[in-house]
């Protein structure tokens, strides 16, 4: 299944600053039923977003009218737990293209970078900066540059960048998912097989 291109994008952020965040608050083990990718974005940190009764929880940020974009800010250790890849699958799903945090579980970065989600970590420092930016204006836009490998406060002025794998990258870059990679060096591919 090819990937989205991602290169660019400017955005407004969705704040989330909770730690340890593992896949199971993410998206709960009840709501694994599909093997499709579709879907699961209704179900995005369910437990948190809605009350026992079904009922939208109006303190849970997803809920929060002042806050939208697809740039999703986790705190530290983001993604920890369960290797599911439901839950990389409910947060593109729902929307987001970008995950921030300072740290990963290295294997939700793999299951988000493989549906076409960005994993943008940052150090704790500019993380919190994200944090306060956000609440004191919801309407504040960042930049992910994949291209330079940077994340901009654009509000602040202030640009860091980021780490990612060169092979992940370029697959982002133009869409490819892992099988496209190949299809790609088709012709490089028979020509070595000539040689």
């Amino acid at each position: 299944m090819s990937i989205e291109k991602f290169q660019k994008l400017v955005s407004t952020v969705v704040p989330l600053p909770i730690e340890n965040v593992d896949t199971d608050q993410i998206i709960p083990a009840r709501f694994l039923k599909a093997v499709e990718r579709k879907g699961f974005g209704d179900n995005l940190f369910r437990d948190w977003r809605y009350k026992k009764d079904g009922t939208p929880n109006a303190d849970f940020v997803l809920n929060n009218a002042r806050f939208s974009g697809q740039i999703l800010v986790g705190g530290k250790n983001f993604g920890s737990g369960s290797s599911r890849e439901h839950a990389a699958w409910a947060i593109y799903d729902a929307g987001f293209r970008v995950v921030v945090s300072s740290f990963f579980a290295d294997i939700f970065k793999s299951n988000v970078l493989n549906c076409g989600l960005l994993p943008v970590q940052v150090s704790d420092q500019f993380l919190a900066s994200i944090f306060e930016t956000v609440e004191a204006d919801p309407t504040a836009k960042f930049e992910v540059d994949l291209e330079n490998q940077t994340i901009t406060n654009i509000a602040a002025g202030v640009s860091v960048k980021f780490d990612i794998n060169s092979y992940k990258k370029e697959c982002l870059l133009n869409g490819y998912d892992d099988i496209d990679f190949l299809i790609s060096l088709n012709d490089e591919i028979i020509a070595f097989e000539k040689a």
